[in-house]
Formats: C-alpha cells, sequence, structure tokens
C-alpha cells in the first residue's frame, strides 16, 4: 500500500489490537499506581522516619501535580503527536518510580511521586487519545474501550492486591519497582507497534495563560479537598484553596473564551454528551474512591483482614466490572444508546452500594460483601466503557488530547473530592457514635467494641451518600446525554454534525 493509502475503517488492523494491549498495560500501571503505595505507606513511613503529619504528601504529591496537570499534557499530546508523549511519559513514570523505590528520606519519596504525576499527566490523555484515534469503526471501537473500561475501573483493585503481595513477601519498594517492567515493556512496544494517524495533529501555539491558570486552579481545587480531609472543611487553609480555585477557574474559562488557540477549547466542554459524560463519570468516581477507602478499612481494621487478604476481598469488584465492560457493555454498545447502558449502570451499582448500608461487624463475607461488590462491578463495569467512547467519539482529532485529559481530570477531580467528603461524614459520623455509647461501656472489651460499631456506623453513613450520589450520576446520564446508538449517524449527539464523526484516515508506515 503506498504512503498516501487510506485504511478504511472496517478492515481488521493487527497492528490496532497489539497497540491496544501496550495502551492498556500502560493505563493498567497507572491506575493501580494510585492505590499499591496506600498499601504500603505505613511500610515506607517507618522505614524513611516520615512523621504522620508529612506523611499524606507521599499521596498528595502525586495528586497534586497529576489533577493539575492534566490538561497541558493532554494539550501537549495534541502538540507533540500521541505517540511520542505517550513513550516520554512512560520513560518519565519509569525513572520516577525508581527514584521512589530507591528514596532515603521523605524529600526523595515526596519528589518521586510528584514526578510520578507529571509523567502521568502526560502519559494517560496520551494513552486514551491514542485509542479515540485508532479505533473508530462502531464495533472495533466498542471491544477496544470495553478492554479499556474495564482496566480503568478494575486497575485500583488490582493494585490492592498486588501492593498487599508485595507489601507482605517482599518490600515496600517494590511497589516502586514493579511499575518499571510494565513501563519499559508499554514503551518498546508502543514505540514499535504504534502507527497513529497522520492529519490530527495540533499545531496551534500553545496557550501558555490556560496553561497556568488552568494548573494552578486544578491543583487550588484538589489540594483543598485534601486538605479538608485532615484538617477539616472550616480550615483557614482549606478556604482560601477553595476560593482560589474558584478564580483561578473562572478566569481560565474566560481566558479560553477570548484567546485564538485555547488549551480547552470550550467546544470540548459545551456539547452536551461530552459534558454529561464528565459529570455522571466525575460523580461515579467520588463514590468509588470513599468506598475503595472505607471497606479496606473495613476488612483489616474490624474483620482484621491481612493486606494480601483484603486485596483478594476486592476480586468479585474486578470479574463484576471486566464483565460488565468486556461482555455487557461491548456486546450492547453498538446496539442501544449509551444512556441506556450508563444510567442502569450506574443504578447497578448503587443497588450494590445499598447492600453495604447493611455492614455489621459481624456481617458475613460470602452473604453481603460479595454480592455487594459483583453487583458494583458490573455496574460500573457497564458504565463505565460506553463514557471512555463517548467522551472523545465525534471530537476532532486536534481536540482528542485534551477531551481525553478532561476525562482523567473529572476522575482525578472526583477522587479528592469522593476521599475527603465521605471520609469526613463517616469521621462525624463515628465520633457522634462514640460519644453517645461510650458511657454505657463498662469494661475495656466493651469499650473497645462501641469503638469498632461507631467505625462502622460511620462507613455505612458515608456510604449511603455514596448512593444517593450514584442514583444523581444515573439521572445525569440518562437525561443529559442524548447521543444514538455508534453506527446511527448522530452517535455524536445534536451539538455536532455527523461530518464530525467521520472514520479518521489512517495513513500506512
Amino acid at each position: 500500500m503506498s504512503e498516501t493509502a487510506l485504511k478504511a475503517p472496517g478492515v481488521p488492523d493487527t497492528n490496532r489490537w497489539k497497540a491496544l494491549v501496550f495502551i492498556a498495560l500502560a493505563q493498567l500501571m497507572v491506575v493501580l499506581d494510585a492505590t499499591i503505595v496506600n498499601i504500603a505507606l505505613p511500610s515506607a513511613q517507618q522505614d524513611l522516619g516520615i512523621s504522620d503529619g508529612n506523611r499524606q504528601w507521599v499521596v498528595t504529591a502525586y495528586a497534586l501535580a497529576f489533577g493539575g496537570l492534566l490538561l497541558f499534557g493532554g494539550r501537549i499530546a495534541d502538540l507533540w503527536g500521541r505517540k511520542r508523549t505517550f513513550v516520554l511519559g512512560l520513560t518519565g513514570f519509569a525513572l520516577a518510580s525508581a527514584l521512589g523505590g530507591a528514596a532515603t528520606n521523605e524529600a526523595m519519596m515526596f519528589g518521586s511521586r510528584a514526578l510520578q504525576g507529571v509523567f502521568g499527566a502526560l502519559l494517560a490523555p496520551a494513552a486514551l487519545s491514542l485509542l479515540a484515534v485508532m479505533f473508530t469503526d462502531a464495533k472495533e471501537r466498542a471491544k477496544a474501550f470495553g478492554i479499556y473500561g474495564a482496566i480503568a475501573g478494575g486497575g485500583g483493585a488490582v493494585g490492592l492486591i498486588l501492593g498487599g503481595f508485595l507489601t507482605e513477601y517482599l518490600n515496600w519498594r517494590w511497589t516502586f519497582f514493579v511499575n518499571i517492567p510494565f513501563a519499559v515493556i508499554a514503551a518498546a512496544g508502543a514505540w514499535f507497534v504504534i502507527r497513529e494517524p497522520e492529519g490530527g495533529r495540533n499545531r496551534s501555539p500553545l496557550d501558555i495563560p490556560g496553561v497556568i491558570l488552568s494548573t494552578l486552579g486544578l491543583v487550588a481545587l484538589v489540594y483543598g479537598f485534601t486538605r479538608a480531609e485532615s484538617e477539616g472543611w472550616s480550615d483557614e487553609v482549606t478556604i482560601t484553596m477553595f476560593v482560589a480555585s474558584a478564580v483561578l477557574l473562572a478566569t481560565f474559562v474566560f481566558v479560553e473564551s477570548r484567546v485564538k488557540a485555547p488549551l480547552l477549547p470550550l467546544r470540548v466542554l459545551t456539547e452536551r454528551n461530552r459534558g454529561g459524560v464528565y459529570l455522571s463519570l466525575g460523580l461515579a468516581i467520588i463514590a468509588m474512591f470513599g468506598l475503595f477507602l472505607f471497606l479496606t478499612y473495613y476488612l483489616q481494621i474490624v474483620k482484621g483482614y491481612s493486606p494480601v487478604k483484603t486485596g483478594f476481598a476486592f476480586l468479585p469488584m474486578i470479574a463484576g466490572m471486566i464483565t460488565g465492560s468486556t461482555q455487557i457493555g461491548t456486546r450492547l454498545m453498538t446496539r442501544v444508546a449509551p444512556r441506556l447502558l450508563m444510567g442502569p449502570g450506574f443504578l447497578v451499582a448503587a443497588v450494590g452500594m445499598l447492600l453495604l448500608t447493611q455492614l455489621e461487624i459481624g456481617s458475613s463475607y460470602a452473604a453481603l460483601l460479595l454480592p455487594a461488590m459483583l453487583l458494583l462491578g458490573l455496574g460500573m463495569g457497564t458504565a463505565f466503557m460506553p463514557a471512555m467512547s463517548l467522551s472523545t467519539q465525534g471530537v476532532e482529532p486536534r481536540d482528542a488530547g485534551v477531551a481525553s485529559a478532561m476525562v482523567n481530570t473529572s476522575q482525578q477531580v472526583g477522587g479528592a473530592i469522593g476521599t475527603a467528603l465521605l471520609n469526613t461524614i463517616a469521621a462525624s459520623a463515628t465520633t457522634s457514635y462514640i460519644a453517645d455509647h461510650i458511657g454505657s461501656a463498662a469494661t475495656r472489651s466493651q469499650q473497645q467494641l462501641v469503638q469498632l460499631q461507631g467505625q462502622v456506623q460511620g462507613y455505612t453513613s458515608a456510604i449511603w451518600f455514596a448512593v444517593g450520589i450514584l442514583v444523581v450520576a444515573a439521572a445525569i446520564a440518562v437525561t443529559l446525554i442524548n447521543a444514538g446508538r455508534p453506527d446511527m449517524g448522530a452517535a455524536t449527539g445534536a451539538g455536532e454534525g455527523a461530518e464530525d464523526d467521520m472514520p479518521v484516515p489512517v495513513v500506512a508506515h
């Protein structure tokens, strides 16, 4: 085939499917890194002499760099090329992981985590936008995003299992070193296999004011929620961060509406289907992140599970996500409108969450936790897959990177909100329960029982809020998203013409 020959979108392309393997591997590395370090944190804290007041920075440094730089990373992918940005992100992530594994003090640890966040912000949008421009045929896209959605949803639980194994049987440092083979294999494979479609690169100059405003605004927002979790909502710095974030992000939107080559073209946000996806997905992540936290604490503190056993306890959720995403979602995505998968998916997850409001100290894993996790996984997997696909469907190739970055941004901000908001609700309910019941506990064992009951009461109170959040996410998905089936001409919804949804030509290399 000649250099200019076009590939018909329906013709099988083994290179695309090989590329998907390496993109999925990279995505798994980024997602599991969000939870794998949490399991290792107590051991790392002890080894490196990190104070209780500073230990949150192991998580916060990563979250701030990753969340703050995602839009910038997405636009870099559009400017430099997605493949190049993807490989650079993987290389940098591997080096940062090596630095973290070799850390000898807290400064080295915090620096390595921030660097992981920086390169993760390059890597994650590039990965999703590569899928968006490489898989344009409806059926192929459904399969590719089914796999990607399963990994995006279930990777966190995989991180808990892997983190437990590595911490318990090797050393906390291996939770960092394990990223290196992931990154090397994915980078080498991507370099030789990925053939990025030509003609989709954004040649506009970089919007420097937009980069500064969006980065500072998102960092302030994520840090505000992170600080609210540890210092409270009335803390002066917390309030200052929220006010600064609101001012910076409002200014960012104003600037983007005026400049010729914006960092985030407002057309990406204002199209109702993409807006609906970003909003509903962000809300679902708020519910899910809080749940991961509570279930980990419940299983380890209340039930006395080891880190490895805790990780395996999440397997039904992973199985549910894989089934929901690769079987239910993939099979139905080309037959029904996305909202008819996303809405019911979030509701099924809400039913699973509803079961968990019945948690007690002596609750049976098999009778309560297992079916609840299975429903959560099925629901989230079914909803995530069309959401990931729709978030980049119909977007102009030159905006694919920044549209992908918005998906990651909604997840990252949702995670920060979920951890802070639901943790605050849980802590308040626990304190209230213990204050009301501790007086009637005469012996030490009775007092310990009240403490445990208080913790469970806190978890269930917060989970009730998570149920409500998932119901709202389902309502938004059903009412705001109006896209038709991907194989119908109107896959991009009312906001964009069918010509925008034409398959991107793939040039033979």
